[in-house]
């Protein structure tokens, strides 16, 4: 799982959170639950964090997470 800038499709379900619109693959959401997105300020290796409440397998750290520095690209 990882970030990008995408417009909506049709399995596509819409969040908005401060202003900031997320999309979500359904088929995704139905295999990992709840999706938490952090920003981690961490200097040059700032960026954003992607945890899930169920594990997929092949992410990091046991769950279905990746991040996506401020300074590279972010497919999925």
């Amino acid at each position: 799982m990882g970030l990008a800038l995408d417009e909506p499709k049709e399995n596509d379900a819409t969040f908005d959170h401060g202003g900031i619109k997320f999309l979500l693959d359904n088929d995704l959401s139905n295999q990992c639950g709840v999706i938490k997105v952090d920003f981690i300020e961490a200097g040059p290796r700032s960026g954003f964090g992607i945890s899930s409440a169920k594990p997929l397998g092949g992410g990091g750290g046991g769950s279905c997470g990746s991040s996506c520095g401020s300074g590279g690209s972010c497919g999925a």
